[in-house]
């Protein structure tokens, strides 16, 4: 069973209630245990859980809950959900709109078993809307945001920024600060409400100010044609004598100068960092120089100064270098490296990563704990206590 400190990070005392899924809900739901939340995953029976790859340890999305099984198109599964939502501050779910409510266990269900409860639903296309039940991923999802198109370079077709545009900022985080915002009003009204964080949504909302340069004309759709798109040669990434890559991001003209100076070059011959007639010039400069050298030579030879030049990074190489290392930023739990909690506080420090414990291991622990099932407490005492004495 799995042992977690719940008196530590700022949400400690607060009762999650997630549904198990995949992407951003079981995200959002290990961010707020992260920061202290109490968070119960409820898991389907041993050998249907959903899942992209082996559950267990290595799943470290699953971090920082306990678990319990139950299948929701029983009676049982049902009855040991809701008596667990009516303890819940927060009900967490990823699932395709109107399925919650078809398995009895949608808002309306819930909230009237605990009127101050914050149901909180992540989807691609939302709630409503024309498709709302067609079928996505997160490339679908920014690809009608107008954000995939202006990614990538200008001969080549915009590739797959993994899944962290709409999965985890447009959906999780935006899952999370959802529910932070339902929670502080109910600290006022006493009362509960839905929260319907859409990917699509979230992705729009971050791409805010690409959208206000658009309207101030200082952006344009054609890919590789703008500031923070590559088209600039002092914000780009460039190949260096081993292969390897470095990040340049000048763009003040005082980091423009520090770049100059660390690669040598005299800025009299160049054209002005303005210039955009004069960037293709600039370009060919600088990716010569940075072809001279290895990416770590050039890491050590911009060190310190005010370039805005970094090595670009693997996942392994990051978990080493000394300024992440130094923050903590990425730890190695039980072998597995894995990004700590954030964001940080100090009075109120989150809990440490620990290994995810066996699913569904949990039932016993978890009712005792949320005073299920030893009491009248609900209508469906009866079948709770079924679901307890078969786990």
């Amino acid at each position: 069973m799995l042992s977690i400190d719940r008196s530590a990070g700022p949400l400690a005392g607060l009762r999650v209630l997630e549904l198990a899924g995949l992407g951003p809900a079981p995200h959002a739901a290990m961010v707020l245990a992260d920061l202290g939340a109490d968070v119960v995953r409820v898991e389907r029976p041993s050998g249907r859980a959903l899942q992209l790859g082996p559950v267990g340890a290595t799943d470290i999305v699953r971090r920082g809950r306990r678990s319990v099984f139950a299948d929701l198109k029983e009676p049982e599964g049902r009855a040991l959900v809701l008596a667990l939502s009516a303890r819940a501050d927060v009900f967490v779910e990823g699932l395709r709109p109107g399925v919650a409510e078809r398995l009895g266990v949608g808002p309306d269900d819930c909230g009237r078993r605990n009127p101050g409860l914050v149901y909180a639903r992540v989807t691609g296309w939302g709630q409503d809307g024309p498709l709302a039940q067609q079928p996505g991923h997160d490339l679908n999802y920014i690809g009608l945001t107008g954000v995939l198109h202006a990614m990538g370079r200008e001969d080549g077709s915009p590739p797959p920024p993994l899944n962290l545009v709409g999965d985890f900022g447009g959906g999780s985080m935006l899952l999370a600060v959802g529910v932070l915002a339902a929670l502080w009003e109910r600290s006022r009204s006493g009362a509960g409400q839905v929260v319907d964080a859409a990917m699509i949504d979230g992705t729009a909302l971050l791409s805010q100010m690409t959208l206000a340069l658009r309207g101030m004309g200082e952006w344009s759709d054609e890919r590789s044609s703008n500031l923070l798109d590559g088209a600039a040669p002092f914000y780009d990434t460039y190949a260096c004598g081993d292969g390897k890559y470095v990040a340049v991001a000048a763009l003040e003209p005082h980091f423009f100068a520090a770049l100059l100076d660390g690669l040598g070059i005299d800025a009299a011959g160049l054209p002005a960092q303005g210039d955009r007639g004069g960037w293709p010039a600039l370009r060919s400069a600088f990716a010569k120089r940075f072809a001279s050298r290895t990416r770590d030579e050039w890491a050590t030879h911009f060190a310190g100064t005010d370039a805005c030049v970094t090595p670009v990074l693997t996942f392994a190489e990051a978990g080493t270098h000394p300024h992440v290392v130094a923050r903590r930023t990425l730890v190695e739990v039980d072998g597995i490296l894995q990004a700590a909690p954030a964001p940080r506080f100090s009075r109120t420090p989150s809990r440490q990563p620990a290994t995810p414990d066996t699913p569904g291991g949990d039932t016993e622990s978890v009712l005792r704990d949320w005073g299920v099932g030893t009491t009248a407490d609900t209508a469906d005492t009866a079948e709770v206590t079924e679901v307890t004495e078969g786990a």
